[in-house]
């Protein structure tokens, strides 16, 4: 039992956490199975022909890290089903948990890339640095930063 819910019981406390787990999944789900669809689109092309060999390794790079993204972020579904009734919460959770986390990390470097990709495209190299890094900036305060910050502030108010 936690002392912040002391009537939830353990398999309680893995329900909860499996249930909310799936709820941040289906939020990011739907946007990086987007994305890849998307970057998998660029190749039929018309214009793509014309981009030189650093944005086609910048494509294929961006390609591949959205689509682990989408691998990982997904991969709680085939987890569970495999999983199913052997009595393997815990083990879901943890799995699913480093899933969620590492899908992130990889969907934030794909949103990097194509965001570098397209401001090459259409800007130039310099507007496509400044954009990527914007973004790469943003994903880490947004993702990494701000939720650390508020985990250490949350752990000081418990002491």
């Amino acid at each position: 039992m936690r002392p912040d819910r002391p009537d939830e019981t353990p398999q309680q406390t893995l329900d909860r956490n499996w249930s909310e787990l799936l709820q941040e999944l289906r939020v990011v789900q739907t946007g990086v199975q987007l994305l890849t669809g998307f970057l998998l689109t660029l190749p039929f092309q018309q214009r793509f022909t014309t981009l030189d060999d650093t944005d086609k390794h910048l494509y294929l790079g961006t390609v591949a890290l959205s689509s682990l993204a989408t691998l990982l972020l997904v991969a709680p579904v085939p987890l569970h089903r495999v999983l199913f009734r052997q009595h393997e919460r815990e083990l879901m959770v943890a799995t699913a948990h480093w899933c969620a986390l590492l899908g992130s990390v990889f969907l934030g470097l794909a949103m990097v890339g194509v965001n570098g990709l397209v401001f090459n495209v259409v800007a130039g190299r310099t507007a496509a640095g400044w954009a990527a890094s914007a973004v790469g900036g943003t994903a880490l305060a947004l993702w990494l930063v701000g939720p650390l910050v508020l985990r250490l502030v949350a752990r000081s108010r418990r002491v």
